[in-house]
């Protein structure tokens, strides 16, 4: 690829993101990368009040009521410091689990060796529950319906 303001190789590829849904790519060799990343650029626009303020204003403010931990004091460790924290912080959390991994809902990995066998394990307890549900509320039909297939998934 060729450098975006001279005839050079270009051997630094800059992504920036300029707003929600405005990304720029820009591809350049490094003598020019180097006079682009002096370049004063006009700042992208922000709200009033500083980065660091807007934190400790508002995520500063929660706290856990056992440990003290305040959801700011956790940004910067990485740590919690108490199993109600999850409560405490829970929205904070799940914003940030979506941001990260882009799902709340662990589903885990099968090795592949083990030939499905954890996926029958786990459909095994699932249906395991539906039927003492079922055999509890007396729907004996749906009961029996579960019970021949545990055992096929058993069997398996």
């Amino acid at each position: 690829m060729k450098c975006e303001k001279c005839p050079n190789a270009a051997t630094l590829h800059i992504t920036e993101i300029l707003g929600e849904n405005h990304i720029e790519e820009v591809h350049l060799c490094e003598v020019c990368a180097g006079k682009y990343l002096s370049e004063d650029k006009p700042p992208v626009a922000k709200s009033s009040v500083p980065h660091e303020e807007l934190e400790e204003s508002e995520l500063g403010q929660t706290t856990c009521e056992l440990c003290g931990l305040k959801f700011l004091d956790f940004r910067n460790t990485g740590r919690l410091g108490c199993p109600h924290d999850y409560e405490v912080f829970r929205e904070e959390l799940v914003q940030l689990l979506e941001n990260i991994h882009g799902e709340t809902r662990h589903c885990g990995k099968v090795p592949r060796r083990s030939r499905s066998g954890g996926r029958n394990q786990n459909e095994i307890i699932r249906l395991r529950k539906q039927l003492d549900a079922a055999v509890s509320q007396e729907h004996y039909e749906e009961a029996a319906r579960l019970r021949d297939r545990i055992r096929r998934l058993e069997q398996s």
